[in-house]
């Protein structure tokens, strides 16, 4: 058995050729993609986050009317850059929609990824400290927001309080009780998946990742998530730890689909993420149900995960993204015994 949800980079862009033609438009369609995939019997709708950009960038109203418009689907993000954020703001917000959802926020934050803009975070009012460099404050938010998250006081009561105060140091409200065990980091190399599984966290990884060994893709990207699981155990957690992976699937079952995805067989390819890390992108995989299937079976990475997230091209409608995760629940799914 395996989760299966859909994860959108929310594009939007005034094109004719695009569905999601400014930013209420994504955001709307959002909330109408999660709840056709939950009527579809999917697990999760995850989101993208990006600042400076045309796509989804402020999560926790979209994570919120997602909340109250479905019952039972995960929601989350994948991911969030902690470069950019307050960790107390984000508790209190992570803690409204959590509450809204019923306890079905499950949230992937991480260091962040390529920007539109040149140190974006500084415009944020973030800067790091000395010595340090903009992934270890990303990831020192990370850690502030973990600790917010156990929910003990800490700040001194005002002795004139304009409303009563509970007894003791007080902490930030509203938290959700739990939210902590669903916090998901979004590693792009061996080393922070380690370091994640050492602080508790659930492991998010994408469709890219430091190339470490010059293997294919999927088999590094295996080897990750084994790292994670060794470590998650050495450091002693009671709890099962989740894993997700994200990959582009598109069963080829119409014309439709044929005519969007089926121009031939994707590769993984080479980049570089910045000018120094060398970085894998993972394929994508499009064909005919009964290839796609056996083309699925290769992938070590999607093996070892629990959950899978099929990113989706949003800009094509919710209609027709509602039709590809339909396909990948019905054509593909149950023979590879994920239903």
């Amino acid at each position: 058995m395996k989760k299966i949800g859909f994860l959108s980079f929310g594009h939007w862009t005034p094109s004719p050729q695009s569905q999601a033609r400014s930013a209420a438009d994504v955001l709307l369609q959002s909330i109408d993609l999660a709840v056709a995939a939950e009527e579809l019997g999917a697990d999760g709708a995850y989101f993208r986050v990006h600042h400076f950009a045309r796509q989804l960038a402020s999560p926790f109203p979209l994570l919120a009317a997602v909340g109250a418009r479905t019952s039972r689907i995960e929601i989350g993000t994948a991911v969030i850059d902690m470069r950019y954020e307050n960790p107390m703001y984000m508790i209190e917000d992570a803690g409204a929609a959590d509450l809204i959802a019923k306890g079905r926020l499950q949230l992937g934050i991480s260091r962040g990824s390529p920007e539109q803009v040149i140190d974006g975070w500084r415009y944020f009012g973030y800067q790091p400290g000395e010595g340090q460099s903009d992934a270890d404050m990303g990831r020192r938010h990370a850690e502030i927001f973990l600790e917010l998250l156990r929910g003990e006081g800490f700040a001194q009561p005002n002795p004139r309080p304009m409303f009563p105060n509970p007894p003791g140091l007080l902490r930030l409200e509203p938290l959700s009780q739990g939210l902590r065990e669903r916090i998901w980091w979004g590693a792009g190399s061996n080393a922070t998946a380690v370091w994640a599984a050492k602080l508790g966290m659930n492991l998010q990884s994408s469709t890219l990742k430091s190339d470490e060994t010059g293997e294919a893709f999927h088999i590094q990207q295996a080897a990750q998530i084994r790292a994670y699981r060794t470590a998650w155990k050495e450091a002693g957690h009671t709890r099962e730890p989740r894993v997700s992976v994200s990959r582009s699937i598109f069963a080829l079952v119409d014309d439709r689909d044929r005519a969007y995805f089926g121009n031939g067989q994707e590769e993984d390819q080479i980049g570089f993420i910045d000018e120094r890390t060398r970085a894998i992108f993972g394929r994508g995989y499009a064909a005919e149900p009964d290839k796609l299937i056996e083309q699925l079976k290769t992938d070590e990475a999607i093996a070892e995960a629990d959950t899978l997230l099929l990113t989706v091209p949003n800009q094509l409608g919710v209609a027709y993204n509602a039709h590809v995760i339909e396909s990948i629940l019905t054509h593909v799914a149950p023979a590879m015994g994920w239903r």
